[in-house]
């Protein structure tokens, strides 16, 4: 299984330089990648680029980069210069979004979502697979007037979603390389999201897409403080509906309980269920909220479990 975390140097002078110096004690410590969130501070493409080409041990992920707002011309361009910049070793991670940013902050309806991540996907496989587009959608239009090609960048880039309701599965099971599933906990993903995206992939005719978990993480022995500081942090996802309804499938009720939290052994165990659950590669976030003393401990252990 390969084991990787989502890095967030938020509390520095220079983020960039900040995330490249945790991007390569992640490499040091045995990890095999790093993902990026996409906020509204740094890009998140330019990240992993930046960090890919550092430290070149890393395999390097976007987890994830709203369809809202973006065009699949745009996007397609910033992924295939981070997929030239780290020679091959870049992923691209898409997500449906939320309403609160969607109309709060773009002032765009959040409409049929999932057709438009149908639409997103099939004109940016073309972009990444052929540097062409020739797509008339019913809300999106996508064509190259001369090809969007970036040399260096010939291996494609594979497409990621994170997906966990059932259309959002079933469309990135047809269309996308594999899901990225996020306060996911083992139940929701043996019984609910692996199915339904493995079952949508088999009757597109395309292979068992890759299921890489994002866990809420930390190797500590205070874990009441860790917890509660956990509890905190993923209190704003309880407001998403999405992210309520799957925490509820994992049979939690509120974010923190798929939280993983405890010692090398509690870990260790969690991530195994993750595997057995279908995961075929598990990212840990969260380490920050920790203390430097708890993220290296966790990434040592977390290292160690990585094929």
């Amino acid at each position: 299984m390969t084991v990787g975390v989502a890095l967030n140097a938020t509390e520095s002078d220079n983020q960039i330089d900040a995330t490249v110096r945790l991007a390569g004690e992640a490499a040091a410590a045995g990890l095999r990648s790093a993902w990026f969130g996409q906020t509204l501070g740094a890009d998140s493409p330019q990240l992993a680029a930046i960090v890919g080409r550092d430290v070149p041990a890393l395999q390097v992920g976007t987890s994830a980069i709203p369809v809202f707002g973006r065009h699949p011309l745009t996007v397609a361009s910033q992924a295939l210069t981070a997929q030239a910049a780290t020679h091959g070793r870049y992923h691209l991670g898409l997500a449906l979004g939320t309403r609160l940013l969607t109309e709060g902050g773009y002032g765009i309806p959040f409409e049929r979502p999932a057709a438009r991540l149908r639409e997103f996907l099939t004109a940016l496989r073309q972009l990444t697979e052929t540097g062409t587009a020739d797509f008339d959608g019913e809300l999106l239009t996508a064509h190259t007037p001369v090809p969007a090609r970036v040399p260096g960048a010939d291996t494609g880039v594979p497409l990621l979603v994170a997906a966990m309701g059932p259309q959002a599965l079933r469309v990135s099971g047809e269309l996308a390389d594999g899901i990225l599933p996020y306060l996911a906990g083992p139940r929701a993903l043996a019984e609910h999201i692996v199915p339904a995206v493995t079952k949508a992939a088999d009757a597109a005719g395309r292979p068992a897409p890759r299921i890489v978990a994002l866990v809420h993480g930390v190797v500590t022995d205070d874990v009441d403080a860790v917890r509660e500081r956990a509890t905190d942090a993923l209190a704003f996802y309880e407001q998403i509906p999405s992210y309520a309804r799957v925490v509820e499938l994992s049979g939690g009720t509120r974010a923190v309980d798929v939280a993983v939290i405890g010692d090398e052994r509690t870990v260790s165990a969690e991530v195994r269920r993750y595997r057995d659950a279908g995961a075929t590669e598990v990212v840990f976030s969260g380490t920050e909220i920790a203390g430097d003393a708890d993220r290296r401990r966790t990434w040592d252990l977390l290292g160690a479990l990585a094929d």
